[in-house]
């Protein structure tokens, strides 16, 4: 049964169903992603060319009194470039930096929405779990209730000590406020979905989950992408911090617009209006903490790929988990269908009984509840085993 599920495909429904997923949130929570989304963008495109610095455009007004009786005012218009063109590879470490950044940040924002996504599912299977569970429950005290019967029969004819009837009654207690429980848990997950999805719970089809196999689940596993991707930009940060402290080429140029001081001209003045100045520069800080700083990054870029190798083994732990517990929940059905077999044949026994004199209808009455009991656990725990696929389907990207 095992090596049939690794051989399925993971999460394969129809695109109905994936439109339906896809939707499932609430207006303003796909806005507030969707916001997130660009802003990430918006963000790592600016740090993507932080390294230009600004153009700085400058306008001044000077008055000066040096001259005897008058005020004479001095205007000047200025564009001044200073520009880095080359920090031992800083400015190029510092570009895939900002993009290995944005892919960490939007795995993030991406594992976030499925998270979400798969809550509200998950409330939507729990929500079909819960009306089976009050069925089951029904027919519970249904045979709770014949068993009363037939026992207060047996306690009145002298056949059966009260401490049985006691029991039965109490069953039935413990059974109905069972039900009054699983109708107040139906409330709640109802009112959990709403604060999720504006979507009608009644009318969604639930998706039908299957199992993939580990290779695809690891590389698609959105926890992992993310781990990588913050490796990256640790590995990158390092590259950075080196740069950082080593030589910086960068170019200067100044327009000037401006009048001219009248102490300047005369005769033979060679100064001008409007002229340029330019040039190129080299600097290298000299710093005490560099050795730190650039050992602090490496430390950080290994902390990151150590991350991963503990990621990755987590996710196979995960997935094994998901595994055996879909075993155990077959397992299950098994021995329910089992059951299910067994009652049908009791059922059909005590039923020609009945027609035969030999028993009552509330004998019939009793195994056939337990025969549909049994029914409705194969479907509870096949919404079990989707829930556990569920929390698979939650981690990964691109599974359809």
């Amino acid at each position: 049964m095992k090596k049939l599920f690794l051989l399925c495909s993971f999460l394969f429904f129809s695109a109905a169903h994936a439109d339906e997923l896809g939707s499932i949130l609430s207006d303003n929570k796909s806005l507030l992603f969707e916001y997130d989304f660009e802003s990430n963008d918006l963000e790592s495109d600016k740090l993507s060319k932080s390294w230009v610095n600004p153009i700085q455009l400058q306008y001044r007004k000077n008055y000066t009194t040096q001259f005897i009786g008058e005020k004479i005012g001095l205007g000047t218009y200025s564009v001044i470039i200073d520009q880095p063109i080359f920090r031992s590879g800083g400015i190029y470490y510092a570009i895939l930096y900002s993009d290995a950044l944005r892919n960490a940040n939007a795995a993030d924002l991406t594992l976030q929405r499925r998270k979400l996504i798969g809550d509200a599912v998950s409330i939507l299977f729990n929500l079909k779990k819960n009306k089976l569970e009050q069925n089951k429950m029904s027919l519970l005290i249904k045979n709770d209730k014949i068993d009363i019967l037939q026992k207060r029969d047996s306690y009145e004819a002298g056949l059966l000590d009260s401490s049985f009837l006691d029991q039965a009654i109490l069953q039935q207690s413990k059974d109905e406020a069972a039900l009054l429980d699983l109708k107040l848990n139906l409330l709640e997950l109802k009112q959990r979905f709403a604060l999720i999805s504006d979507k009608n719970p009644e009318v969604l089809k639930l998706p039908k989950l299957k199992l993939m196999n580990r290779e695809n689940y690891t590389r698609e596993n959105l926890d992992l992408k993310t781990d990588r991707y913050r490796a990256e930009v640790s590995d990158y940060n390092e590259k950075v911090t080196w740069a950082k402290y080593l030589p910086t080429v960068s170019v200067q140029g100044q327009y000037t617009n401006g009048d001219l001081n009248p102490l300047f001209i005369g005769p033979g003045s060679r100064l001008e209006e409007e002229y340029y100045n330019y040039g190129f520069a080299v600097s290298m800080p000299l710093d005490i903490n560099a050795f730190t700083d650039v050992e602090a990054s490496k430390v950080e870029k290994l902390r990151a790929a150590v991350q991963v190798i503990d990621r990755q083994e987590k996710v196979l732990e995960e997935y094994q988990w998901i595994v055996n517990s879909l075993d155990v929940l077959d397992r299950k059905i098994l021995l329910a269908k089992k059951d299910e077999r067994i009652y049908q044949s009791l059922f059909r026994v005590t039923k020609n009984l009945a027609d035969a004199g030999e028993k009552t209808s509330l004998d019939t009455a009793i195994m056939h509840n337990s025969l549909n009991i049994r029914k409705l656990d194969q479907q509870i725990y096949s919404i079990d085993k989707q829930v556990q696929l569920l929390k698979l389907y939650v981690r990964v990207e691109n599974v359809l």
